[in-house]
């Protein structure tokens, strides 16, 4: 919800289900959830991180329901700053569920005013409002060294047992909306607890080790970068690179994501260190904005509303210290098998094909191996041994072999 004030600064509400509410800590479920500490998505089912009735249901703000909640307000000015925040408990009613892609094609103006936005009297301003934050809230992190990835997410389509076809997921106005206000919301979320003098568990990803090998991959395309990681001159030359060559853009960002080292969980205590998250550009940012998907933003409920009542947190350090590591090597886990189903997906997609020829581009070599990323349908695989390439060259290859439980595809050059 969105309330545009007479300063002209803009008043952000930021609604996030209140799980705890439902799954006190240490029950059954909770173990249950504790374990899984996380849902894992796949193009043919979800499974969820909680039991099917919870997750979809009891503790999700679905439409016209009641359902308690934690509300943070947020004030920003027209230029994207945040002016002052607060975070209150609440009992809220969502007016209309929506689709991204139907809210972005809309804001764009490629489509009309969705259906259930449309029976909302206001809901068309508010959308407009939140769009145009949204927008400088992106446009001011971004001047703060935020690094903008365009990375590939195929989604498989099934008939059936069947996958049929797979695209890709566009990013789009609507997705920005929702990210740009959980980025805020995480952030808030953060500071309050630092600032009540409590541990609270931070989702980093810390300065780059392999930066050299980042400065080198800039260089052998004409830009240097300072000696020491730098997220500014990094998304600086992530900008230019979009613009010089779209086509391998996504590559170029799948190798810097990797080269930047994964994401974890970490225990920030009151006056220990700050590590914050280098590729956000940002110092405080706790995961809370998903309690029924993610166990570590259920801990940080728990940890808000103990703060808010004023009583002990409900974790001690040492419980926080394990839990984020359990969390980092369970969503490390989920990662891995999502990879996997979706090479298989696209293995089974092209199986029938085999014989068939290509257009690729050069994505990778190591030991020996050439890695090929095809455009239509969107699939990697192996090149098998051809003719001297390097990273980056345009390919026409044979599909010669698929196997759809280990999720290979093999390609021939075809001169």
């Amino acid at each position: 919800m969105s309330e545009t004030l007479p300063d002209g600064s803009v008043k952000i509400w930021v609604a996030i289900a209140d799980v705890d509410a439902l799954i006190e800590k240490d029950t059954p479920i909770d173990r249950h959830a504790q374990v899984n500490t996380t849902s894992v998505y796949t193009s043919a089912r979800i499974f969820p991180m909680l039991p099917e009735k919870l997750s979809t249901d009891l503790t999700s703000l679905n439409p016209h329901q009641v359902r308690a909640a934690t509300v943070t307000e947020m004030v920003f000015a027209p230029d994207g700053a945040l002016l002052r925040s607060h975070i209150q408990r609440a009992r809220v009613r969502n007016q209309a569920q929506l689709a991204y892609d139907a809210v972005s094609a809309w804001i764009t103006g490629d489509g009309p005013l969705p259906e259930a936005a449309d029976r909302v009297p206001g809901m068309d301003q508010q959308l407009r409002t939140q769009d145009s934050v949204a927008q400088q809230l992106r446009a001011r992190r971004r001047e703060q060294g935020a690094l903008e990835f365009q990375t590939l997410q195929p989604r498989a389509e099934f008939d059936g047992d069947r996958v049929v076809a797979i695209r890709q997921q566009e990013q789009n106005r609507a997705r920005q909306l929702i990210e740009e206000f959980m980025v805020a919301t995480n952030g808030v979320s953060a500071r309050y607890l630092a600032g009540k003098r409590r541990a609270s568990i931070r989702r980093v990803v810390r300065s780059p080790e392999r930066w050299a090998r980042i400065a080198e991959l800039a260089a052998e395309r004409g830009t240097t970068l300072p000696p020491e990681p730098d997220s500014s001159a990094l998304e600086k030359f992530l900008q230019t690179e979009r613009r010089r060559d779209p086509l391998r853009f996504p590559d170029l960002s799948l190798t810097i994501v990797k080269l930047m080292g994964r994401g974890e969980y970490v225990v920030e205590r009151p006056g220990g260190p700050k590590i914050g998250h280098f590729g956000l550009a940002v110092r405080d940012y706790s995961h809370s904005t998903a309690p029924n998907r993610r166990f570590p933003d259920l801990i940080t409920g728990r940890l808000i509303k103990a703060a808010l009542a004023d009583v002990s947190s409900p974790y001690s350090h040492t419980e926080l210290e394990m839990l984020a590591a359990h969390c980092t090597r369970q969503e490390d886990a989920a990662n891995k098998v999502e990879r996997q189903l979706r090479k298989s997906e696209a293995a089974m997609l092209l199986e029938e094909r085999i014989g068939q020829l290509f257009d690729g581009v050069v994505t990778g070599q190591s030991k020996g191996n050439t890695w090929l990323r095809i455009f239509d349908p969107p699939a990697d695989g192996k090149l098998l041994p051809s003719r001297e390439l390097k990273v980056g060259d345009k390919v026409r290859a044979r599909l010669v072999d698929t196997n759809v439980t280990r999720g290979y595809i093999d390609f021939e050059q075809v001169d």
